[in-house]
């Protein structure tokens, strides 16, 4: 077998060095675990397996995972399989463990492959692990597919949605990347980072709820002082200052039937009013 990186050679070589075991000596060395639990036996079992992990482990390497890390799941697979593995049936071990080998580096895989977390239902995990091997299928047949079309045959091949299919795909199309990673790659401290672009100008939870409530609080003091005026003191506040068509001195002095002047008077006045109503209630929440 070719050099892995991460894994020692010894290891390798002991690994497939290892003598392959006859039908009757792997079951007696089942039976010895399984019943008197003989760590020997286990060990020995073990052992001539572990080129069938490291062949397993192989297939997963181009998730960008260390292979030493995929050899050692596996490896936690086969004490699985070993552990539950029944030696009165007619099968062989390999058989047996190939599946716990296989589901424990998978189970691996996905944990591991990116930050976000992906489904983990049995129908996203063969998306996950056969969708670029269906679309390389795909892309050798003998007519052009769309990519509609290649996810809506992954998608009933499969047995998912093609909204899931796509967004799979595109998942698989990059790996994770750091937000503090440089936008150029060079040993300057100030290079920009990802980060940088992500800037949110909006006001912050905290602001947004203390802004509410000081406008909640003003909007209840402006209706206490507002008590305070004359009927036409109100009148006049609201249509020059609190209405959005603001009216002019002299058009709401003729409705009044007064001088625009006397208008100005009684707006002033009533904004005076105004003024100290809601200084004292600020003083008030201050103290």
């Amino acid at each position: 077998m070719a050099y892995l990186p991460g894994v020692g050679r010894e290891f390798v070589k002991a690994a497939m060095d290892a003598p392959f075991l006859e039908r009757e000596e792997e079951k007696s060395l089942a039976v010895a675990w399984k019943e008197q639990k003989d760590s020997r036996a286990l060990h020995k079992l073990a052992s001539a397996h572990m080129r069938l992990v490291i062949a397993l482990a192989v297939r997963f390497r181009h998730y960008g995972l260390p292979v030493a890390d995929l050899v050692q799941e596996g490896h936690v697979g086969l004490l699985e399989a070993a552990a539950r593995f029944a030696p009165e049936r007619d099968v062989r071990f390999s058989t047996y463990a190939t599946w716990w080998i296989r589901a424990s580096i998978q189970d691996y895989v996905l944990r591991n492959w990116s930050i976000v977390r992906g489904g983990t239902s049995s129908s996203q995990k063969a998306l996950f692990f056969n969708l670029r091997r269906l679309r390389a299928r795909l892309a050798q047949g003998t007519h052009q597919t769309s990519a509609g079309d290649a996810f809506q045959a992954i998608a009933g091949a499969i047995g998912v949605s093609r909204a899931d299919v796509e967004l799979m795909n595109s998942r698989l199309a990059g790996s994770d990347i750091s937000l503090n990673s440089q936008l150029i790659e060079d040993d300057s401290s100030t290079s920009a980072e990802r980060m940088d672009f992500l800037i949110d100008d909006r006001p912050l939870p905290d602001e947004i709820v203390e802004e509410r409530l000081d406008s909640d609080r003003r909007t209840r003091w402006l209706a206490d002082a507002l008590k305070l005026l004359s009927e036409r003191e109100l009148r006049i506040v609201r249509e020059r200052r609190l209405s959005e068509s603001l009216v002019t001195l002299e058009s709401l002095g003729d409705r009044l039937g007064i001088s625009k002047e006397r208008v100005r008077q009684i707006e002033n006045r009533a904004l005076c009013k105004l003024r100290k109503a809601l200084t004292r209630a600020q003083e008030g929440a201050a103290g």
